[in-house]
């Protein structure tokens, strides 16, 4: 999957964000310099997990027929710096489950949301790499996979 990110500088750093079938905004803070219009990125990525954790359990929950009746994640955030400046970023993931539950089903949904592919991703070896594009390399795809105008 590719992600392409436009920023609309006119509205301080909003930015439309588009996988070619979804399209959705990030921004800043104020004091940032901009108008605090959307998530900003840390929000994003906190929201990967706890979005991928609900879905996880949710496919589970659907297979087992669990009684499950309702469902939420809570994601937050600690972000420091070591003495080298390498950023440390803890995120706690709380989960509410309520239903007609045992004690080792609630276990298993416990050890569920460890499988969950973003907390997989977030917990394994991560490399990003960055190189210059010409613009056309950059350009958006339209939903049908086609470059948009």
């Amino acid at each position: 999957m590719t992600v392409h990110a436009t920023l609309h500088r006119a509205h301080g750093a909003l930015t439309t964000l588009s996988n070619g079938r979804h399209a959705w905004l990030s921004d800043v803070n104020q004091a940032l310099g901009s108008s605090d219009q959307a998530p900003d990125p840390h929000d994003l990525l906190d929201s990967a997990l706890a979005a991928c954790t609900v879905l996880t359990l949710e496919l589970y929950i659907r297979r087992r027929q669990l009684a499950v009746t309702d469902l939420q994640v809570r994601v937050e955030h600690v972000e420091s710096r070591d003495e080298q400046g390498r950023v440390h970023y803890q995120l706690a993931r709380h989960l509410s489950i309520e239903g007609d539950l045992s004690d080792a089903e609630r276990a298993k949904l416990l050890e569920i949301a460890g499988k969950c592919p973003i907390h997989r991703i977030l917990e394994g070896d991560i490399e990003v790499q960055t190189a210059w594009a010409t613009p056309d390399q950059v350009k958006p795809t339209a939903p049908d996979g086609s470059l948009s105008g």
